[in-house]
């Protein structure tokens, strides 16, 4: 996996409290965007199950389903998150990686999140929408700053 969307974003909190954040609230902050769904049903609410380095990234619908984004790779508190990142609609052998590093800058924490792996993703896949790499990974960039920005407001 080479190709990564990679967004920063600094906060004024300190590392281990922005990692308890993301982790602890990505059910508060997390929104779905028309484009990046998880699923037709939209994305549910996301939650680490059970938070720690045995866990995964699960996500819940209101009518009860829930399945499986991926597992944590890593668990470091106020250093290291990474974790797999799959949608129901790709195949067994497709998915993509996210790490969430937190480094103290002075007072704050930047927040800088790595989404790799999408050049392993066909571009007429659904998850791609058609769109050429750099494109498609503009904006999934987007989303992900503005997913920062939400998580921000909940230190």
């Amino acid at each position: 996996m080479t190709a990564a969307v990679i967004v920063a974003l600094r906060v004024a909190a300190t590392p281990e409290a922005a990692f308890a954040a993301f982790t602890r609230g990505i059910g508060r902050w997390w929104k779905s965007h028309p484009l990046f769904p998880l699923s037709p049903k939209g994305d549910g609410m996301l939650r680490f199950d059970p938070a720690g380095p045995d866990g995964r990234l699960v996500t819940r619908f209101d009518d009860g389903e829930e399945w499986e984004i991926g597992p944590v790779r890593h668990w470091r508190p106020g250093e290291l998150l990474a974790f797999g990142w799959r949608v129901p609609s790709f195949a067994p052998d497709q998915a993509t990686e996210v790490d969430v590093r937190f480094e103290p800058v002075g007072t704050e924490t930047r927040i800088t999140v790595e989404h790799r792996g999408w050049d392993t993703i066909p571009q007429r896949h659904a998850a791609r929408h058609g769109f050429e790499l750099m494109l498609f990974q503009r904006r999934l960039s987007e989303h992900w700053r503005g997913l920062l920005r939400a998580m921000s407001e909940q230190v």
